[in-house]
Protein backbone atom coordinates (compact mmCIF):
# COMPACT_ATOMS: atom_id res chain seq x y z
CA UNK A 1 0.00 0.00 0.00
CA UNK A 2 1.15 3.15 -0.67
CA UNK A 3 1.49 5.62 2.07
CA UNK A 4 2.31 9.75 1.66
CA UNK A 5 4.22 12.02 3.96
CA UNK A 6 4.88 15.94 4.17
CA UNK A 7 8.63 16.71 5.09
CA UNK A 8 9.81 20.17 6.08
CA UNK A 9 14.03 20.91 6.31
CA UNK A 10 15.98 24.13 6.80
CA UNK A 11 19.74 24.59 7.38
CA UNK A 12 22.01 26.59 6.46
CA UNK A 13 22.35 26.53 2.88
CA UNK A 14 25.78 25.53 1.76
CA UNK A 15 26.06 22.73 -1.30
CA UNK A 16 24.92 19.46 -1.82
CA UNK A 17 21.67 19.78 0.53
CA UNK A 18 19.09 18.29 -2.22
CA UNK A 19 21.91 15.81 -3.11
CA UNK A 20 22.01 14.89 0.83
CA UNK A 21 17.79 14.94 1.30
CA UNK A 22 17.24 12.76 -1.94
CA UNK A 23 20.16 10.16 -1.24
CA UNK A 24 18.52 9.43 2.28
CA UNK A 25 14.78 9.20 0.71
CA UNK A 26 16.28 6.73 -2.44
CA UNK A 27 17.80 5.00 0.52
CA UNK A 28 14.15 4.71 2.39
CA UNK A 29 12.86 3.61 -0.76
CA UNK A 30 10.90 7.19 -1.23
CA UNK A 31 10.09 9.31 -3.87
CA UNK A 32 9.77 12.62 -4.10
CA UNK A 33 6.46 13.55 -5.73
CA UNK A 34 6.34 17.26 -5.31
CA UNK A 35 8.92 19.75 -3.59
CA UNK A 36 9.23 23.47 -3.22
CA UNK A 37 12.91 24.54 -2.01
CA UNK A 38 14.61 27.94 -2.23
CA UNK A 39 17.16 30.00 -0.31
CA UNK A 40 15.63 32.35 2.04
CA UNK A 41 18.52 34.99 3.81
CA UNK A 42 21.48 32.44 4.48
CA UNK A 43 18.79 29.31 4.99
CA UNK A 44 18.25 26.71 2.76
CA UNK A 45 14.37 25.53 3.27
CA UNK A 46 12.37 22.40 1.59
CA UNK A 47 9.01 20.98 1.46
CA UNK A 48 8.68 17.83 0.10
CA UNK A 49 5.75 15.22 -0.63
CA UNK A 50 6.84 11.84 -0.60
CA UNK A 51 5.23 8.61 -1.67
CA UNK A 52 6.91 4.99 -0.91
CA UNK A 53 5.14 1.86 0.72
CA UNK A 54 3.49 2.76 4.13
CA UNK A 55 6.03 0.64 6.34
CA UNK A 56 8.75 2.77 5.10
CA UNK A 57 7.31 5.71 4.64
CA UNK A 58 6.20 5.20 8.83
CA UNK A 59 10.34 4.12 9.11
CA UNK A 60 11.48 7.62 7.94
CA UNK A 61 9.04 9.39 9.80
CA UNK A 62 10.22 7.75 12.95
CA UNK A 63 13.94 8.70 12.31
CA UNK A 64 13.42 11.80 10.61
CA UNK A 65 15.17 14.35 13.34
CA UNK A 66 18.28 11.36 13.43
CA UNK A 67 17.90 12.01 9.61
CA UNK A 68 18.02 15.71 9.82
CA UNK A 69 20.62 15.65 12.36
CA UNK A 70 22.62 13.71 10.17
CA UNK A 71 22.70 15.98 7.13
CA UNK A 72 22.99 19.08 9.41
CA UNK A 73 19.11 19.98 9.20
CA UNK A 74 16.40 20.21 11.16
CA UNK A 75 13.41 18.08 9.74
CA UNK A 76 9.78 17.31 10.40
CA UNK A 77 7.72 15.13 8.73
CA UNK A 78 4.03 13.49 9.13
CA UNK A 79 2.05 11.50 6.96
CA UNK A 80 -0.90 12.82 4.79
CA UNK A 81 -2.57 11.70 1.61
CA UNK A 82 -2.84 12.17 -2.23
CA UNK A 83 -3.22 16.06 -3.28
CA UNK A 84 -6.95 16.55 -3.74
CA UNK A 85 -8.04 20.02 -5.00
CA UNK A 86 -11.36 20.75 -5.56
CA UNK A 87 -12.75 18.79 -8.77
CA UNK A 88 -15.32 21.77 -9.77
CA UNK A 89 -13.17 24.74 -8.41
CA UNK A 90 -11.61 26.73 -11.16
CA UNK A 91 -7.80 27.39 -10.62
CA UNK A 92 -6.65 30.95 -11.33
CA UNK A 93 -3.97 32.98 -10.68
CA UNK A 94 -3.12 36.46 -8.82
CA UNK A 95 -0.32 38.24 -9.05
CA UNK A 96 0.24 41.36 -7.04
CA UNK A 97 3.22 43.69 -7.88
CA UNK A 98 4.37 47.26 -5.63
CA UNK A 99 6.54 48.69 -3.45
CA UNK A 100 7.58 46.26 -0.66
CA UNK A 101 4.93 47.59 2.35
CA UNK A 102 3.53 45.73 5.17
CA UNK A 103 0.47 44.19 5.15
CA UNK A 104 0.00 42.73 1.52
CA UNK A 105 0.08 39.32 1.96
CA UNK A 106 -2.57 39.81 4.70
CA UNK A 107 -4.74 41.87 2.45
CA UNK A 108 -5.15 39.57 0.26
CA UNK A 109 -5.54 36.45 1.48
CA UNK A 110 -7.46 37.39 4.08
CA UNK A 111 -10.22 38.11 1.54
CA UNK A 112 -9.32 34.67 -0.17
CA UNK A 113 -9.87 33.11 3.46
CA UNK A 114 -13.39 35.35 3.31
CA UNK A 115 -14.71 34.06 0.03
CA UNK A 116 -14.00 30.34 0.82
CA UNK A 117 -11.05 30.36 -1.77
CA UNK A 118 -8.32 27.84 -0.92
CA UNK A 119 -4.59 28.96 -2.30
CA UNK A 120 -2.79 26.08 -3.47
CA UNK A 121 0.55 27.80 -3.99
CA UNK A 122 1.80 31.36 -3.05
CA UNK A 123 5.39 32.81 -3.63
CA UNK A 124 6.42 36.14 -2.64
CA UNK A 125 9.52 37.43 -3.61
CA UNK A 126 11.27 41.37 -3.11
CA UNK A 127 14.13 42.61 -5.02
CA UNK A 128 15.69 46.07 -5.64
CA UNK A 129 13.69 47.77 -8.37
CA UNK A 130 15.42 49.35 -11.91
CA UNK A 131 17.42 52.31 -11.47
CA UNK A 132 15.95 53.31 -8.11
CA UNK A 133 16.68 50.10 -6.16
CA UNK A 134 13.13 50.79 -3.92
CA UNK A 135 12.38 47.45 -2.60
CA UNK A 136 9.76 45.85 -4.74
CA UNK A 137 7.13 43.24 -3.56
CA UNK A 138 6.28 40.60 -5.72
CA UNK A 139 3.00 38.12 -4.85
CA UNK A 140 2.41 35.05 -6.82
CA UNK A 141 -0.83 32.89 -5.99
CA UNK A 142 -2.36 29.95 -7.33
CA UNK A 143 -5.76 29.49 -5.88
CA UNK A 144 -8.82 27.29 -6.32
CA UNK A 145 -12.39 29.59 -6.53
CA UNK A 146 -14.66 27.39 -5.88
CA UNK A 147 -18.10 27.12 -8.12
CA UNK A 148 -20.32 29.26 -5.63
CA UNK A 149 -17.59 32.61 -5.46
CA UNK A 150 -18.50 35.32 -8.13
CA UNK A 151 -15.24 36.07 -10.17
CA UNK A 152 -16.24 39.68 -11.21
CA UNK A 153 -17.32 40.56 -7.60
CA UNK A 154 -13.41 38.90 -6.43
CA UNK A 155 -11.88 40.97 -8.90
CA UNK A 156 -13.59 44.07 -7.60
CA UNK A 157 -12.53 43.47 -4.24
CA UNK A 158 -9.24 42.50 -5.17
CA UNK A 159 -9.01 45.83 -7.09
CA UNK A 160 -10.37 47.72 -3.90
CA UNK A 161 -7.24 46.27 -2.30
CA UNK A 162 -4.99 47.14 -4.84
CA UNK A 163 -6.61 51.15 -4.78
CA UNK A 164 -6.18 51.36 -1.11
CA UNK A 165 -2.56 50.30 -0.85
CA UNK A 166 -1.15 51.43 -4.13
CA UNK A 167 -0.80 47.38 -5.70
CA UNK A 168 -0.98 46.44 -9.00
CA UNK A 169 -3.03 42.99 -8.64
CA UNK A 170 -3.65 40.79 -12.10
CA UNK A 171 -6.24 37.79 -11.80
CA UNK A 172 -6.47 35.27 -14.83
CA UNK A 173 -7.90 31.89 -15.06
CA UNK A 174 -5.17 29.04 -15.40
CA UNK A 175 -6.01 27.12 -18.69
CA UNK A 176 -4.70 24.20 -18.92
CA UNK A 177 -5.07 22.78 -22.77
CA UNK A 178 -3.08 21.06 -26.08
CA UNK A 179 0.11 22.28 -26.65
CA UNK A 180 0.62 24.64 -29.02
Amino acid sequence: MNGYAVLTASGSDRVGIVDDVSAVLLDHGCNIEESRMSVLGGEFALILLVSGDQERINQLLERVNEIGRGIDLQMSGRTTGPHASDPHGRPYAIECVSLDTPGIVHSVTGLLRRRGINIDELETVTTGAPFTGAPMFRMSIVAIVPPGVEVGRLRNELGEIASAQDLDISMKPIVIGPEE
